[in-house]
């Protein structure tokens, strides 16, 4: 079996280029840019005269704009000074008044005299029982509080005898069940209290309890086997006496 022949044929690109030709591009070259229609100097010239004739005219119109603001201004300004000095004159004008308000109105103060002094009088009793008001109402308030905090006061006072007393009565609860678990001590073994703890006596005491529990069941038991050979014993005897006069 021969070999399968896997070659392939070489291909220059640089030749297949030049054998195909000029490519066609879509676009303009360098050539068609660089052979453009270019303006000649007096049309570049009165290219730039448009361009000043332009701005000048730009700037005549904001001439025009800013002369107008001015005079809106001054008349805005007119305006407000007119208002001042009529308001300056009108003062002037109610300041002439009340002076000859005040030369018609000496002529009847003595009549008045009497009135104002009675409203005088009036308005200074009102102010006096408004501050009497509020004085009693200040007394008041406070000896509210006064009463407040001392019944606030007598509760913890009450508070604090009642866990005092309880605290009491739990030591003396400690100290009855700690003589009383020294008794019980001494009476079974003669042992010092310093040299046993708490824990220690109360594993004495349930092995003890163990051991009481343990005898007793075994003393009820003997009691129970006892009576079982006397019940057997007895029987026995019956046996024996009813078989006597059988034989005789």
């Amino acid at each position: 079996m021969g070999k399968r022949d896997n070659r392939v044929a070489y291909m220059n690109p640089i030749a297949m280029a030049r054998s195909r030709g000029p490519a066609q591009s879509a676009g303009p070259t360098i050539q068609d840019y660089l052979n453009r229609p270019r303006p000649t100097w007096e049309e570049v010239k009165e290219q730039l005269e448009k361009k000043k004739k332009g701005s000048k005219a730009l700037a005549e119109f904001e001439e025009k704009m800013n002369e107008n603001w001015k005079k809106e201004l001054e008349k805005h300004r007119e305006k407000l000074l007119g208002g001042s000095e009529s308001s300056s004159k009108k003062r002037e004008r109610k300041k002439k008044e009340k002076k000859k308000s005040g030369r018609s109105s000496s002529s009847s103060s003595s009549s008045s005299g009497s009135s104002s002094s009675s409203s005088d009088s009036e308005d200074e009793d009102k102010k006096q029982g408004k501050k009497r008001r509020k004085k009693k109402y200040r007394s008041h308030r406070s000896s509210e509080c006064s009463i407040s905090e001392s019944e606030s006061d007598s509760k913890d006072g009450i508070k604090k005898k009642k866990k005092s007393k309880d605290e009491h009565e739990k030591e003396k609860d400690v100290k009855s069940l700690s003589k009383k678990r020294k008794k019980m001590n001494s009476e079974d073994k003669p042992i010092s209290s310093e040299s046993l703890s708490e824990p220690e006596c109360i594993e004495e005491a349930q092995a003890k309890k163990k051991k009481n529990s343990e005898e007793r069941e075994k003393t009820t038991e003997k009691t129970k086997k006892k009576k079982k050979h006397k019940k057997h014993g007895k029987k026995k005897k019956k046996k024996t006496t009813g078989s006597g006069p059988e034989s005789v």
